[in-house]
């Protein structure tokens, strides 16, 4: 089927051009050009056509904790948030650690997922073997937790990391926080409140210093055995001088930082509390500046959400037992919209961290541009519409957004995954049909 998307302010590669963009199949077929007299027509208002975003670090439950959230529920709030393909972590239940598992995974969403999908496969202390096996048609990289969050996956055995930076062709992706620093300042909190601990005392315990102690080891193994590093969630000021400005082609060693970093800060705990305790933490207001300066400057080169649902009882919990984690991949897009609405991000500089620099850095065939060729996965935005989170409005199973109440000043029209409509003001379309994402042999 042949579609022509008439009226759009296409936003790729630097530029924002108002052409027409004519859908062969599940391909871009051209870019601008004459309306074939067999295509439909679909009229964009001056709207403005997007890349669909590569969200690189999603955790989307599945297995594990259907409550929380399963890939059906939370890939159908992604396409609703122009999201068309996500990147989902290895920290389930049982974890994803062999590629067995990961097998299992890559099954259930070849029949539920409404987005477009690849996974991480998990380092344990004791499964080099397997992770040196995996390759780029399995997985699209390697987690490794550096730092101890949800899934008890902490890779801590100093003979173990240097096998797995030295070792591994994949992309290996970390999270950096020094456990015995964390684990120190959980005590000193505890004996002075006991379980009371107030949750703006998160970004304390979870401190720069321990992001920094982290990050700074993981990038000095990095550039000791030539690894190729992709540090995720930045979330200090101080981590930014280990990564170098500048475009992501021919880096090594690249930086994440997520939507949340940019728009929280350390105030937010006293209204919202739980509902942002993630970890790393949601640091100052000199962090969220700094962040989003070296995103400006490429010293950050992806933008992602980490999206990670809990329950509203589990959240309802105090500090020590309520779970670190929040989802956003719904509004992602929105957050970063209202950032551009500010002054505060271009339109061009969005799409490089969300769809551009994910699909290069992980070798992603085919997707992350509008491109002649390239598999059509687009979203379209209004920038003169308003849209409020209510309860009713979310689609993520845990029926809960740190967002709640807040207005963005603009919408998702319409996203397109593989050539055809699959969100359109406001609703879902057909069933499930987000498919495997492919992956360039690792360099």
């Amino acid at each position: 089927m042949r579609r022509m998307l008439v009226d759009g302010r296409i936003v790729n590669e630097g530029r924002i051009v108002e052409t027409d963009l004519l859908i062969e199949g599940d391909r871009i077929g051209r870019i601008g050009g004459p309306v074939p007299s067999d295509a439909e027509v679909v009229e964009l208002g001056g709207r403005y056509v997007l890349p669909g975003l590569i969200d690189d670090q999603v955790h989307f439950r599945e297995p594990g904790w259907p409550a929380k959230g399963t890939i059906e529920s939370e890939s159908r709030a992604a396409i609703a948030g122009g999201v068309t393909s996500f990147l989902d972590m290895p920290n389930n239940a049982p974890p994803a650690v062999t590629l067995a598992a990961i097998a299992e995974k890559r099954a259930v969403a070849a029949r539920t997922s409404y987005a477009n999908y690849g996974f991480y496969l998990g380092a344990t202390n004791d499964n080099l073997e397997e992770l040196v096996r995996a390759t780029s048609a399995d997985v699209c990289g390697i987690k490794v937790f550096m730092g101890a969050s949800t899934g008890n996956m902490l890779v801590d055995d100093p003979r173990t990391l240097e096998g797995i930076f030295s070792k591994v062709p994949l992309p290996i992706a970390t999270h950096c926080e020094s456990t015995p620093m964390i684990r120190d300042a959980e005590r000193r909190y505890r004996e002075k409140h006991g379980d009371a601990v107030p949750f703006s005392a998160h970004p304390e315990i979870r401190s720069a210093e321990a992001c920094y102690a982290s990050s700074s080891l993981a990038v000095s193994l990095a550039k000791r055995h030539g690894t190729r590093l992709h540090v995720l969630h930045l979330t200090t000021a101080r981590e930014l001088e280990l990564f170098d400005p500048g475009p992501i082609d021919g880096k090594r060693i690249t930086a994440e930082v997520c939507v949340h970093h940019l728009w929280f800060d350390q105030r937010s705990y006293a209204e919202l509390g739980a509902k942002i305790k993630c970890n790393p933490a949601i640091k100052t207001v000199e962090d969220r500046e700094a962040l989003l300066r070296a995103v400006i400057e490429d010293r950050i080169d992806v933008i992602a959400t980490d999206h990670a649902p809990h329950t509203a009882e589990e959240k309802a919990r105090g500090y020590f037992e309520a779970p670190s984690g929040l989802p956003l991949v719904q509004h992602s897009l929105a957050m970063l919209l209202e950032l551009h609405r500010d002054g505060r991000l271009s339109l061009p500089t969005l799409v490089e961290k969300t769809a551009h620099n994910p699909a290069r850095l992980f070798g992603i065939v085919d997707r992350g541009f509008i491109r002649e060729g390239y598999f059509a996965d687009l979203v379209v935005v209004d920038l003169g519409a308003t849209a409020t989170v209510t309860p009713e409005s979310l689609l993520y199973r845990c029926g809960w957004s740190p967002l709640t109440g807040t207005t963005f000043h603009s919408a998702v029209h319409m996203t397109w995954l593989n050539g055809e409509p699959v969100f359109v003001e406001g609703k879902i379309l057909g069933p499930p049909s987000g498919r495997a994402l492919e992956f360039k042999p690792a360099a």
